[in-house]
């Protein structure tokens, strides 16, 4: 999200399989293996990529999954870089839409791995490190450019999992835009739950919290209390990639109006409060059945409030969360 809160950059980098993942890509009947984050080189696997842009005045601009993207592109687990020194990020449309050349900076320090298995042989292992800084040059669809300066959060996924076993999840982030422009946030949060058909214990979430670049409380899903009230109206999401309107995709659940979390640990305590305002909506194909599987990038303003080791926490700023789910629930 941009400082000034106008503006919001989604890149998805993925690459599906590996060189030696032959049969599982051939068969259809397995799982796929998927990770996020544009890890491994460009002999591994099928690599995809899609950026969303958001402007408040221009509303979603996408490329297609066949956004340009370097070879290696910026990484903060399989390239860490030393903290304090930018390194170069840049993702477009190979057509007319969207592109990003922006110069990232870690200022934080990555959660450690957690992993949740569920549907028998199938895992979803994840990290994320928010505080990452950007500054650069945006390109809209409408070509039109402008720059900015970023501040947001790298997750990387990596795993064996499908759709729609996985069933669906809701992910988000956010940081406090209060402290000095070249530093960690004074407080971030990541948030995450996933949403497995079965087994319906499955280890499936956890909010932590980061404080000037350490992450300082993590609470685990049994911790968690999640609601959600209200819908966001269909005129504010919008379908993408572009051609995905060619394929008569299924309307999805409405997106959550409000989504409401709370966490305790001891006489730690946080909550989340983010309101939807607008969503891009990105159909994917599933690899086990006909049905296309959504995620929706959701922006909207996020109250977080609480206690942490007798610290009080109180901020307000932009978010970005992601809901995700079969079109045929």
């Amino acid at each position: 999200m941009s400082r000034c809160g106008r503006q919001a950059v989604i890149a998805n980098l993925s690459v599906l399989g590996s060189a030696t993942a032959g049969p599982v890509l051939a068969d259809p009947g397995a799982p796929a293996q998927g990770r996020r984050s544009g890890t491994g080189t460009a002999s591994e696997g099928q690599h995809m990529a899609i950026l969303l842009v958001h402007e408040q005045a221009r509303g979603w601009s996408a490329s297609q999954f066949n956004a340009d993207q370097p070879e290696q592109p910026w990484s903060a687990f399989r390239l860490p870089h030393p903290h304090g020194r930018p390194a170069p990020f840049r993702v477009a449309s190979r057509g007319r839409g969207p592109a990003v050349d922006l110069s990232l900076r870690r200022t934080s320090r990555p959660c450690t791995s957690q992993c949740a298995p569920f549907a028998g042989d199938e895992h979803l292992r994840w990290q994320s490190e928010p505080g990452v800084l950007g500054e650069g040059v945006l390109r809209h669809g409408d070509g039109g450019e402008e720059s900015t300066e970023l501040l947001g959060c790298h997750e990387r996924v990596r795993g064996r999992w499908s759709w729609p076993a996985l069933g669906g999840w809701v992910f988000g982030f956010v940081n406090d835009p209060s402290g000095p422009a070249d530093e960690a946030p004074p407080s971030a949060v990541v948030f995450t739950m996933i949403q497995p058909a079965r087994p319906a214990d499955a280890a499936n979430g956890s909010v932590m919290l980061w404080q000037y670049g350490r992450m300082i409380r993590h609470f685990p899903r049994r911790n968690l209390q999640v609601g959600v009230s209200g819908f966001l109206d269909r005129d504010q999401v919008v379908l993408v990639p572009p051609l995905s309107g060619m394929l008569a995709t299924a309307p999805a659940a409405q997106v959550p109006g409000r989504l409401l979390i709370t966490a305790r640990l001891g006489d730690d305590r946080l909550v989340l409060d983010f309101r939807s305002q607008t969503a891009g909506r990105i159909a994917n194909p599933s690899e086990n059945s006909l049905h296309p599987f959504s995620v929706h990038e959701t922006l909207g303003p996020c109250q977080v409030d609480g206690v942490v080791a007798g610290r009080r926490i109180s901020f307000t700023t932009s978010g970005i969360v992601e809901f995700a789910g079969g079109a045929h629930d």
